[in-house]
């Protein structure tokens, strides 16, 4: 949840960035969690497009978010999260090459097939 007020002193987007940064830092934004698309997110906060989208930019330099194309933007996965997620991901490929009857080194060898491709 996020409130712009328009009498603060603080510029439009800068609330907005400060209260995205704030809330992936603690985790109230998952890393991975898919934010509104710029307009819909202005159309929320009754924001103009533009300042949305300098929110948005401002993170994306700072690495809060991550921009997937016509994916829409994330909440990045950073630090530890990255290797949880990595984890997560790893477990996943092993119980699905399990299913499909192979060795570890077979699944060694894929992986190391794909990551220099």
């Amino acid at each position: 949840m996020l409130v712009v007020d328009p009498a603060s002193h603080v510029p439009p987007y800068e609330q907005v960035r400060s209260q995205l940064a704030a809330q992936a830092e603690e985790g109230t934004l998952a890393p991975g969690h898919r934010l509104p698309t710029v307009r819909r997110l202005a159309d929320d906060l009754g924001l103009a497009v533009n300042t949305v989208a300098r929110a948005y930019r401002e993170l994306e330099q700072a690495g809060v978010v991550e921009t997937r194309g016509r994916l829409g933007t994330f909440v990045a996965v950073r630090g530890a999260d990255r290797e949880r997620e990595a984890s997560i991901a790893a477990r996943e490929y092993v119980r699905r090459t399990r299913e499909l009857g192979l060795s570890v080194e077979d699944l060694v060898r894929v992986v190391r097939r794909e990551a220099e491709a």
